[in-house]
């Protein structure tokens, strides 16, 4: 039997864009990424703490260092500039390996959502 558990979290993020006329997806700065064991077209939930929506994605990487949380296409209209996330993925595993699997954890700096 599989379980579906956290892989990844990356908490307390503000939005710095939201561009409805993009394709689609959310830009993720690459840092985040890396430190928050996220890889590019993963499956991304968002949860919304300004306003309760949650939806998903899949991530893509924006510039290193650079802070940047872009919602992207469909996603733009349900986020504001300066709304707090929360980005989680999840991976399916057995319960064995759920037992001992860690996930990866990431707090931001919640002025500029860098690692610094």
């Amino acid at each position: 039997m599989l379980i579906t558990v956290v892989k990844s979290k990356i908490h307390r993020v503000k939005v710095t864009g939201a561009d409805l006329n993009y394709i689609g997806s959310i830009t993720i700065d690459e840092d985040l990424m890396d430190g928050a064991n996220i890889v590019e077209g993963e499956k991304v939930q968002i949860v919304n703490n300004n306003n309760g929506n949650r939806l998903e994605t899949y991530a893509i990487p924006g510039p290193r260092g650079s802070g940047e949380i872009t919602l992207n296409g469909a996603a733009a209209r349900l986020v504001a500039v300066g709304d707090v996330l929360i980005l989680i993925t999840y991976a399916q595993m057995t319960i064995e390996e759920a037992r001992n699997f860690k996930p990866s954890l990431l707090f931001p700096n919640e002025k500029d959502n860098t690692l610094t």
